[in-house]
């Protein structure tokens, strides 16, 4: 009887022990998920074509890229606010680490919006419904000045590469929310295209007018137009305009007019 028993045993168990271990890794792994809503303050309707992908990411190294833990894309995105829900595994989350949610809206692969302060969450405490905020960063439908930044606002030319404006020589510039440029460099008026993504801006080709002017209006002129060349990027300081190298380095500085 005892040796039967012996035998139920090594035999009757063997595959269920068998079939323990040969589970798939996933069916024991928990899920957790992170659900929310996308939206942003301005008065703008998004198009048809719109798209938002929305991101779990790991942010913890300010200088590498973020680890996406769990992503998802809205396509077509509709109107916010736009629902999300991700879902990953927790064991891939770890200890003493930090965790964000970020969001962008493009339209055909321009970017519209996108989250500009860190949403950061614990993945694994997180139970609320989240709200994640994103903001106006590149060109669109036209929009109100105070909510899109740098666009639709005449900026006059305060200093050029650290040196004053010239007395009585004003220079502009303005930047329409399609990304046309105009204004005049000093002397003469140009236009042409510029574009902007995110903190990023760098402009096209400037068609201007062939008009002689005094010789302090066509020098600012001239070193105006060679600075264009080289800006990649712009901040806000102040209220005012500062278009900067590819390094930061401030170029020129402009107010509003």
């Amino acid at each position: 009887m005892l040796g039967r028993l012996s035998e139920f045993l090594i035999f009757g168990l063997a595959p269920l022990m068998v079939a323990a271990v040969l589970l798939p890794g996933n069916a024991l792994a928990e899920e957790k998920v992170i659900s929310g809503e996308v939206l942003y303050r301005e008065r703008i309707a998004l198009p048809p074509n719109a798209v938002m992908a929305v991101q779990l990411a790991d942010v913890s190294l300010a200088d590498a890229p973020a680890a996406i833990i769990a992503e998802q894309t809205v396509d077509p995105a509709g109107q916010v606010p736009i629902k999300f829900e991700l879902r990953f595994d927790a064991s891939v989350i770890q200890p003493k680490m930090s965790y964000a949610l970020q969001a962008r809206i493009t339209v055909e692969d321009q970017l519209w919006f996108i989250t500009d302060t860190r949403h950061e969450v614990d993945p694994l405490a997180t139970t609320e419904p989240q709200t994640v905020l994103v903001k106006r960063v590149a060109q669109g439908e036209p929009s109100d000045p105070s909510t899109s930044g740098i666009f639709d606002v005449e900026w006059i030319v305060e200093a050029i590469e650290g040196k004053p404006a010239a007395g009585g020589v004003k220079s502009t510039l303005k930047i329409e929310a399609d990304g046309q440029v105009s204004g005049r460099g000093g002397c003469n008026g140009y236009g042409g295209p510029a574009k902007v993504e995110g903190e990023k801006i760098s402009f096209g080709n400037m068609r201007a007018t062939l008009m002689a002017c005094e010789q302090a209006a066509m020098d600012q002129e001239g070193r105006f137009f060679a600075a264009l060349k080289e800006v990649e990027g712009y901040r806000i300081e102040g209220g005012r305009l500062v278009l900067a190298d590819k390094d930061g380095k401030e170029l020129v500085r402009l107010t509003k007019g």
